[in-house]
């Protein structure tokens, strides 16, 4: 536990929590969304991305690779994963950053000295520290770690999560976090399983358990077009976020991107891509209608 792998750590964000953020990324998930946009965040090991649009063929990679496991073709740099270390050597000496490591071990302390730094933009805008994914909750007691010194220090504290946890989990962290910023996929539990590779019943529990402690929570769902953005699946999440205990919760709409499209094709993973539809303006509208006659606020983005 004395180190965790971080994909990305993100300055003066704005849309994962009140005021101006940092943002820590953890790395791994236990779910497979189809419409990941973040899909160097699912595996829980270091991973190397190309860029084959940013390479200028040098060859620099190639002489420094200490096991030879690179090769300089036409079609770009070429990596022998059965000879790859990830060791990182070709990302330090690549002159453009077409080839990055996405995953690095970093320690409590480390963590904290980043986000101490930014204290003074957190005073002034009443921010804080986000810490996302991937799901933070699969590495709970690095976590808390965190939560309990941000704490000690008076720093705002969320996260986000998808609550795909045994529920001795989410509630200890519950004792060290001010806000959650909960997902909720979709209701049918069959069809979740389908596009995330998971049932929603630990979901829905967690939501429900959460909830009755009094935890400030903001509910945000991904919205893809013809998957769970129909009336009935709506009215279905609206019935059952209306049904929490405590406070109305505030409901925070994602409609779903492309862009992760290159994110795909850096890991070389491009066939696990799917091509997916945004909603469109008109159904946006008619969500948030249905959410207001569930007698819940919902907006786009956040």
């Amino acid at each position: 536990m004395s180190k965790n792998l971080i994909f990305d750590i993100k300055r003066y964000a704005i849309n994962d929590g009140p005021g101006i953020r940092v943002v820590v990324f953890f790395k791994g998930c236990n779910l497979h969304c189809s419409w990941c946009h973040n899909p160097e965040s699912i595996s829980v090991k270091t991973e190397k991305m190309y860029a084959r649009q940013k390479c200028i063929l040098c060859g620099t990679c190639v002489v420094e690779c200490p096991e030879g496991a690179l090769s300089l073709t036409s079609e770009g740099i070429v990596t022998e994963n059965d000879l790859c270390s990830l060791c990182g050597k070709c990302a330090e000496v690549c002159p453009t950053k077409a080839i990055e490591m996405s995953g690095k071990e970093m320690s409590v302390n480390e963590i904290i000295e980043i986000i101490q730094k930014e204290k003074v933009f957190f005073d002034h805008s009443e921010g804080g520290v986000t810490f996302s994914g991937g799901e933070p909750l699969i590495h709970s007691g690095f976590l808390i770690t965190l939560l309990e010194i941000c704490g000690e220090r008076g720093i705002h504290r969320a996260v986000d999560t998808a609550g795909n946890v045994n529920e001795k989990i989410i509630l200890e962290v519950a004792k060290h976090t001010d806000l959650f910023l909960y997902d909720l996929k979709m209701m049918d539990s069959a069809l979740h399983k389908k596009w995330t590779g998971s049932s929603n019943t630990l979901i829905l529990n967690n939501l429900q358990l959460l909830s009755a402690t009094g935890s400030n929570i903001i509910i945000r769902i991904p919205l893809i077009a013809g998957i769970n953005d129909t009336i009935e699946n709506i009215g279905q999440t609206a019935q059952f976020i209306a049904g929490l205990a405590g406070e109305k919760k505030e409901v925070h709409l994602l409609p779903y991107h492309a862009i992760a499209q290159h994110k795909y094709l850096k890991l070389g993973k491009s066939e696990d891509f799917e091509i997916l539809q945004e909603p469109d303006k008109e159904t946006i509208l008619r969500i948030i209608r249905q959410f207001e006659q569930a007698g819940l606020k919902a907006s786009v983005g956040g």
